[in-house]
């Protein structure tokens, strides 16, 4: 996934806005307009790097003049100590720009950190780790991003591109069953918008597979379960495509291997998004 700078550029700018609103005000009372500084951005922690061009993007929307320098990029492993940019310009627009600049790339290296752990666990198998809409409300974008940088795949970005039926959507339509749910969604969607159904046990599982909806969602069922929701799909006959298995609920990480080894195509998990500990850097001052 690439950054749209435009598109991130829009949620740059509202960051700044809530942090610096109408001015720094301890800066502009103690720092000389015409100050210059040299600064470096430094690991204080192991961690994958992630937002090397939002944080340069940060800086220049606050003064074009301030010149970023990064020494590492992003899907690199880091150590503790390194310098992973540099920073050079006036001292004002640097300071203003520290806070919003350390948080988004401090947050989204921890997002990428934690995928690859995940990613790190299932790589001998066929099984790739997918996000959720589990996002911090206005960050989801860059979250998927930083998804992507640490090894992760992409669910849906919102309820706008693909179908997934939930057990909720059963409870509050008239229709009565999944089966029905899903010859009416398909009524309804084009045939380039996946549909994605939710199965709580391998009763439903049954019934649903040989539907074949493109995706079906294995919410909370135990790894046995999920081996045998495997080799059921397996043993479909037909040329036809039969549908992608998602195995999502209680994934962990101490876990996650023996999930991987069903032969699910996928393992989605909200964790990766909405649990993240940032990671830890700090803007130094050299010169």
């Amino acid at each position: 996934m690439k950054l749209n700078k435009a598109r991130t550029l829009r949620i740059i700018k509202a960051a700044l806005k809530e942090d610096i609103g109408p001015g720094d005000i301890t800066t502009a009372s103690t720092v000389p307009k015409l100050r210059s500084v040299k600064a470096s951005i430094v690991a204080n922690e192991d961690f994958l790097m992630c937002g090397m061009e939002i944080a340069e993007w940060v800086l220049n929307a606050i003064d074009y003049s301030v010149r970023f320098k990064p020494q590492v990029a992003d899907g690199e492993l880091v150590r503790e100590g390194k310098e992973v940019a540099f920073i050079e310009g006036p001292a004002r627009p640097i300071l203003a720009a520290e806070r919003t600049m350390l948080n988004f790339i401090c947050f989204l290296s921890g997002v990428a950190t934690g995928v690859r752990g995940f990613v790190d666990k299932v790589k001998d198998y066929k099984a790739d780790i997918y996000d959720t809409r589990k996002t911090y409300p206005l960050l989801r974008y860059l979250e998927k991003y930083a998804v992507t940088v640490g090894g992760g795949k992409n669910h849906r970005f919102g309820l706008w591109d693909q179908v997934l039926v939930k057990e909720n959507h059963i409870r509050t339509s008239n229709i009565s069953g999944k089966k029905d749910f899903l010859a009416q969604i398909r009524k309804q969607v084009t045939k380039n918008v996946k549909v994605e159904i939710e199965v709580e046990n391998l009763e439903e599982f049954k019934s649903i597979v040989v539907e074949k909806p493109d995706i079906i969602m294995l919410d909370n069922m135990s790894a046995l379960n999920a081996k045998k929701a495997v080799e059921i799909r397996n043993s479909i006959s037909g040329k036809s495509k039969k549908p992608v298995l998602e195995i999502s609920g209680g994934i962990t990480l101490e876990n996650v291997e023996s999930y991987a080894k069903t032969g699910a195509e996928r393992i989605s998990l909200g964790e990766i998004t909405d649990s993240v500990r940032s990671v830890d850097m700090s803007l130094e001052i050299i010169a």
